[in-house]
């Protein structure tokens, strides 16, 4: 079985700028290439999961989220690394467009998109991890019994500093952004692979 780095995407790997409804407005971190580079070194499965349920509010439509996801792809591949697939969802339980107001199993934190991954890719969601820029992030991933990350990139340094104290579950790293969160899960491997010498 496969072992899969699960992302957030706004906040995690492109500048949290609300609904993102045009390609000006993606804006990717530069350091997101080295840390998917990372990942793959390591051995791990790279997989995107987010939630775009500005397609059924009606802010902008599924093609623009695959040019975007199409750019994502080929920034990171321009650079060596690879990322495996990104899921979405466009729903929305009670706003927007009639055909995407869906009560569906892939809004986070709703763990549809992971599971379909998980079928998918033959994942070992236990040897997997959850990475994001949202305590709600965490609890997910936690909650798909996945190791987790917090990035204090996008929300994570508001979410870290002001409602720490109201977290139940910690998570397993916090890093100050993707890289780091990269470097940090390289080094547990370093020490891992010494352990069992």
């Amino acid at each position: 079985m496969a072992a899969a780095i699960f992302l957030d995407r706004d906040g995690t790997i492109n500048e949290e700028m609300g609904y993102i409804n045009h390609p000006d407005r993606f804006k990717i971190f530069s350091f997101v290439p080295e840390s998917i580079k990372i990942f793959n070194e390591l051995g791990y499965i790279v997989i995107v999961v987010t939630n775009q349920s500005g397609v059924a509010r009606g802010y902008f439509n599924e093609e623009l989220v695959h040019e975007l996801h199409n750019v994502l792809k080929e920034t990171v591949a321009r650079n060596n690394a690879y990322i495996t697939d990104i899921y979405y969802c466009p729903h929305h339980p009670i706003e927007g467009i009639p055909e995407y107001r869906v009560d569906c199993d892939c809004r986070k934190p709703k763990p549809g998109m992971v599971l379909k991954a998980k079928d998918q890719y033959n994942i070992n969601l236990e040897q997997s991890f959850m990475i994001g820029d949202r305590y709600s992030d965490v609890q997910f991933g936690k909650r798909l019994k996945m190791k987790t990350a917090l990035v204090l990139t996008g929300y994570g340094k508001g979410e870290y500093t002001y409602h720490k104290h109201l977290w139940q579950e910690e998570p397993d790293i916090i890093g100050y952004d993707l890289l780091e969160i990269a470097h940090k899960i390289k080094l547990q491997h370093l020490q891992h692979k010494e352990l069992n010498h």
